[in-house]
């Protein structure tokens, strides 16, 4: 199995800034295994969506709502991921979930995509 346990969750006012971070661990937390990972969220009385995805090689994709505030990187040698966020807003509130697998092309942003999740933390961000 693999492993995923994100941090960096918290309150913020808005226009403020985060850092999440996801490290990956198991027998089977491998870049085979965790080809792409992403970081999704779900808000109160909505569905699990995603914010940012990230392959090995670096290739990133993101959700339209969070372009140029939120930046996805990782470190394969540390099997960990981040979320740098930044002008965050009050509709940005929700818990932030950390995903790895093998998504097919049309799912690297879909959580039907992933295989492996983490337990989340929660973003709260006061207007």
């Amino acid at each position: 199995q693999v492993q995923l346990v994100e941090s960096g969750g918290g309150s913020v006012q808005s226009g403020g800034s985060l850092r999440l971070s996801c490290a990956a661990s198991g027998y089977y937390a491998s870049r085979y295994n965790m080809d792409w990972m992403g970081w999704f969220r779900r808000a109160p009385g909505k569905e699990r969506e995603g914010v940012a995805a990230i392959d090995t090689g670096g290739t990133t994709l993101y959700a339209d709502s969070v372009k140029g505030r939120f930046t996805i990187s990782r470190d394969n040698a540390k099997n960990t991921l981040y979320l740098q966020m930044g002008s965050l807003k009050p509709e940005d509130t929700a818990m932030y979930y950390c995903a790895a697998g093998r998504p097919g092309w049309t799912l690297r942003l879909h959580p039907a995509g992933y295989t492996y999740w983490g337990q989340g933390t929660q973003v709260t961000v006061s207007s």
